[in-house]
């Protein structure tokens, strides 16, 4: 079983950042490809960004573009989401997932194979 723990959430103010961190443990993360996912009251759960396995691959939502940078580290089994110059609409529980695909990322909820629990991030002044 792969385990996923989220880290990093917190209240920030608009225009600020935050870096999410998802830590893996159970299992590596070499074959999986990680997306974060988020979820809004009231909202269904939509995909922010994703990278594939290896972290040649990467794909944003158009509403993170440009703001929110996908990385991962393999040798420390994590991954991250840095995100930069926050807005109000950020505001969501975000969540980890991982998919076994190689070479290739998805940001659909279809198919995950495991769920972080998720941590919030609130954007206010």
């Amino acid at each position: 079983q792969l385990q996923l723990v989220e880290s990093g959430g917190g209240l920030v103010q608009p225009g600020g950042s935050l870096r999410l961190s998802c830590a893996a443990s159970g299992r590596t993360l070499d074959y999986y490809a990680i997306g974060w996912f988020r979820q809004a009251p009231g909202k269904e759960r939509e995909g922010v960004s994703c990278i594939s396995n290896n972290g040649a691959v990467t794909n944003y939502a158009d509403s993170v573009k440009g703001r929110f940078t996908i990385s991962r580290d393999n040798a420390k089994n994590t991954v991250y989401l840095q995100m930069n110059s926050l807005k109000p609409e950020d505001t969501a529980v975000y969540f980890c997932a991982a998919r076994a695909v190689l070479g290739m990322c998805l940001m659909t909820t279809r198919g995950v194979d495991y769920w972080g629990q998720g941590t919030q991030v609130t954007v206010s002044s």
